[in-house]
């Protein structure tokens, strides 16, 4: 996996519903997130999209890698650091809004700071 930014936009899976990354989930105006998992490297709307299409149970983030890029803006395709969207309440690339509530799940992609 690298964490190099990319030129093409990433292709995110399981059962999405429009090309900003929402998901039969989490479909409001606000949910225009991907997040890449640990465990695989893909990308997906949420935790649960993972859960019923990967084939494998999702790992955390380790703490030590908030560097990498694994969230992916749906508005604009930016792919951002962890660090960069676990401390922001929208794309810092194109100013779109987040799922502020989101954070309420930080914990199943991300390894919770001591």
């Amino acid at each position: 996996m690298s964490d190099e930014p990319r030129s093409i936009r990433p292709p995110v899976l399981g059962a999405v519903i429009d090309g900003m990354t929402r998901c039969v989930h989490y479909r409001t105006p606000v949910d225009i997130v991907a997040i890449r998992f640990a465990c695989c490297g893909d990308y997906y709307p949420c935790h649960r999209c993972h859960e019923e299409a990967a084939g494998h149970p999702a790992r955390q983030w380790p703490v030590a890698e908030r560097g990498t890029r694994a969230v992916l803006c749906g508005a604009c395709g930016a792919e951002l650091a962890i660090v960069e969207y676990l401390g922001a309440s929208g794309c810092p690339r194109c100013g779109a809004a987040f799922n502020e509530r989101c954070a309420l799940h930080a914990h199943l992609y991300f390894e919770p700071s001591a």
